[in-house]
């Protein structure tokens, strides 16, 4: 871990615990873990953050992903197209990684927050029960445009992109929060597994430090899943609401200059 001291690794691991959590509940834990390993390693490229990121990531994920199938059981018809166009998207979406600046983070995550919190609060109603938009070839369609499109998104940026599913599942599809959530999960496993697939040969991941995250990822993802499930969707929409509004304070007051 080279120059990396104890305190700095601490609350890198404790960010990915909290960030495994949230993202297993309702997805977007890489907002609380892509900030930590950038103010943590800040002589480390964005290859590199992006690459570490995603290995501590699929930890978690993993966990949470099948926490979710043994409890919920979501429907594979639509989980696993959902899935293969997310791990096609975010092969995309990694090749592009390594061209993005990281001051083009913050601005890009914090429209897209804006928009997906300011949608979940106005329509109290939204992800309360499974209503399905559509059936059959246009759900299907509809399923892979939305895992090809965050999956892009994922490869090259990545915070947030839990969230993304859920809100697309909830209100493009129509699923409830807690189905959306277990769906999320498993297109954000093969989101993880491409961009790695990128990384890994290029040398950006950080292993020490990943695996290490990875390890706390695992253990709040596995809690997280497991809270989730036993409080149902009511509990998923508040807590993602909460997550949603705290990132738009916290990078926008970052973009002003606040802190």
């Amino acid at each position: 871990m080279g120059d990396l001291s104890a305190p700095v690794l601490a609350g890198l691991v404790a960010a990915a615990f909290c960030a495994g959590w949230v993202d297993a509940v309702v997805g977007g834990g890489g907002l609380i873990q892509l900030p930590a390993l950038l103010l943590g390693l800040p002589g480390a490229t964005p290859a590199q953050v992006l690459a570490t990121n995603k290995l501590a990531s699929i930890c978690g994920t993993t966990s949470s992903a099948a926490t979710y199938y043994r409890r919920v059981r979501p429907d594979l018809r639509t989980a696993i197209p959902l899935a293969l166009a997310a791990f096609a998207g975010s092969l995309l979406g990694a090749v592009v990684a390594t061209r993005i600046p990281k001051a083009a983070f913050n601005p890009i995550i914090l429209v897209a927050l804006v928009v997906v919190g300011t949608c979940t609060v106005l329509k109290p109603s939204l992800g309360s029960a499974t209503r399905l938009r559509w059936s059959g070839r246009r759900h299907l369609a509809a399923a892979l445009a939305v895992g090809a499109l965050i999956g892009c998104y994922d490869g090259a940026l990545g915070p947030g992109t839990g969230s993304f599913f859920v809100f697309a599942l909830v209100g493009l599809l129509g699923y409830a929060f807690l189905e959306a959530s277990a769906k999320a999960k498993i297109a954000n496993l093969a989101t993880n597994l491409a961009a790695l697939g990128v990384f890994v040969p290029r040398g950006a991941v950080i292993w020490p430090v990943g695996l290490a995250m990875g390890a706390a990822n695992v253990a709040g993802g596995y809690l997280g899943a497991r809270t989730a499930v036993a409080r149902g969707t009511g509990f998923v929409r508040v807590v993602f609401v909460v997550v949603v509004g705290g990132f738009v304070i916290r990078i926008g007051g970052q973009l002003l200059g606040l802190w």
